[in-house]
Parts: C-alpha cells; structure tokens; sequence
C-alpha cells in the first residue's frame, strides 16, 4: 500500500507560476515512477509529466518548455514547477504513483489559471 499527499495548487494570473508537490509513503522501495496528470471538466484524464526512478521524463507536448518535474527518490517527493500558465492548464492535477503493476492517486488539487 502506498498513500499518496498532494500539496500547492491555487488561483494564478496567466503568465503567473505555480508549484505542485507530491509525498508517498508506505511501499515506497517498489515505486517505479512519480507523475502529475491533470483532468479538465468534460475532458479525460491526462498525463502532464512522469518521471522514472532513474530520472528519465516526459510530458505531455502542450506543457514541453513550461514544466518541470523532479523526483527526490530519498524522500519519495516529487514536485511539478509550472511557468508561463496558461487558462489551458486549468484542471484538477493528480499525483500518481505508479509501482508497475498497481497505481496510486492523490486526492487531486485545483489549478486555475484567470485573470
């Protein structure tokens, strides 16, 4: 079992930034990989960005150049640093914790990007 804690989040001008942070605890030697994806209403469930216990990424193609995402594998924390937001990027974000054959998903938390 592994729980997962989502913090950050919140209301942002566009242009503005934001940071997403993400803890898991519990089975945490078995994680795999660590990743952020974002549901809009009306839309599916989407990846933003993954990032690999050996410290490979991707992302989504509409965030590329904007986002960031790191992993620290001794705390089992990863962080989503979002630059240049657009209202685009308005959705619920989701932490995921993927241990290869189960995933587990934070509570989700809220961004909005508005003027």
């Amino acid at each position: 079992q592994v729980q997962v804690v989502e913090s950050g989040g919140g209301l942002v001008q566009p242009g503005g930034s934001l940071r997403l942070s993400c803890a898991a605890s519990g089975s945490v030697s078995s994680i795999f990989a660590m990743g952020w994806y974002r549901q809009a209403p009306g839309k599916q469930r989407e990846l933003v960005a993954q990032i690999l216990r050996d410290g490979s990424t991707n992302y989504a193609d509409s965030v590329k150049g904007r986002f960031t995402i790191s992993r620290d594998n001794a705390k089992s924390t990863v962080t989503l640093q979002m630059n240049s937001l657009k209202p685009e990027d308005s959705a619920v974000y989701y932490c995921n914790v993927n241990l290869v054959l189960h995933d587990y998903w934070g509570q989700g938390t809220q961004v909005t990007v508005s003027s």
